[in-house]
């Protein structure tokens, strides 16, 4: 089996290709990856000499560079590949059209042409917008309430319409929040662990009450190589641990576990449009696919702040960078 990983090197993908590396001896594994801000090769340094593993540096809108990396007898394609930070698409949407929406369009058409087994789209719970009370199902409509989200909402009808049009098999996951090693330190739980071991203040927007629903990526990974393997082809699986948390409840917690004082949360001006709460049903892949979390959120929480604390130079080389200082003036010190 061979399967093409588009974005491979950032968060989520990096740690899916390592599961997949683990779990499947005989797999052939190809990371395409922009190596934008958060693509970061060092988040597989531990594998990069796999016989099994290959890297090629590249963009998903790129059409003749898919061709060429599909004609090479691929099997299967699983999208990671996007801009993904809801801040960054307030201040500037396009990045996030080119590759979440064009990109995406570019892939499913070259899957298309080389007749490709199956394509995963890796998409968000943010494309069905907030929701005050009970929880989105796959029938939910999608209602999404900033530039990230529309983007991915897009490619999700892009890949509904390849799947009803062209018959082109097509499965998409939507998951709730990840955390986990490798995760870029603008994300809230990384930039609370590492800010805390700085000693500097940890933000929170608004009062700090936006819920969110938190899933260890380990058993994200799992999901989605469950749903490549089994799940049904044009569906929808909704994937999340049902461990609802408040921001402000969230940032306590971390600062508890390691021995920091609460002084050091800063509320700040609330997100244009923030979500208020997050909620999937996970009924359709554990009654389908038998699939449940099986991590602990809060001893998975402990083994994330230990994976910060022991890979102190991976972090502090990112946020060393004059992004992440921009970032930091541009939200967090107003």
């Amino acid at each position: 089996m061979k399967l093409l990983i588009t974005g491979g090197a950032g968060f989520i993908g990096s740690n899916f290709i390592r599961y997949l590396l683990h779990e499947h001896l005989d797999w052939e594994l190809v990371n395409l990856d922009k190596l934008t801000y958060a693509g970061n090769l060092e988040n597989l340094k531990d594998v990069d000499t796999s016989s099994r593993y290959h890297f090629i540096h590249g963009d998903i809108a790129d059409r003749e560079l898919i061709g060429s990396i599909l004609s090479q007898k691929v099997d299967i394609i699983i999208n990671f590949a996007a801009e993904s930070h809801v801040d960054r698409s307030i201040l500037d949407a396009y990045p996030f059209i080119q590759t979440n929406v064009n990109g995406t369009q570019v892939l499913l058409e070259e899957a298309r042409q080389y007749h490709i087994s199956k394509f995963i789209q890796i998409s968000t719970d943010e494309v069905y917008g907030s929701i005050e009370k009970g929880k989105f199902t796959e029938e939910s409509p999608i209602l999404p309430n900033s530039p990230y989200a529309a983007a991915k909402a897009a490619a999700d009808l892009l890949c509904r319409v390849y799947w009803k049009t062209y018959n082109l098999p097509v499965i998409v996951t939507r998951c709730s929040n990840n955390f986990g090693p490798y995760q870029f330190p603008e994300k809230l739980i990384p930039l609370a662990i590492t800010n805390a071991l700085e000693n500097k203040t940890i933000p929170i927007y608004g009062d700090g009450l936006n819920v969110r629903d938190w899933i260890y990526v380990e058993d994200h990974c799992r999901a989605i190589d469950l749903i490549m393997q089994k799940g049904k082809i044009g569906e929808v699986y909704n994937i999340a641990a049902n461990r609802e948390i408040a921001n402000l409840e969230l940032i306590h917690t971390l600062l508890n576990m390691m021995g920091k004082s609460r002084k050091l949360t800063e509320f700040v001006t609330d997100r244009s449009s923030h979500d208020r709460r997050y909620a999937l049903d996970t009924t359709k892949i554990e009654r389908e696919l038998n699939w449940s979390s099986i991590y602990a959120f809060e001893q998975a929480l402990a083994d994330t702040i230990n994976w910060y604390i022991n890979n102190e130079s991976w972090w502090c080389n990112i946020k060393s960078g004059e992004y992440i200082e921009y970032y930091q003036r541009m939200y967090f010190q107003r």
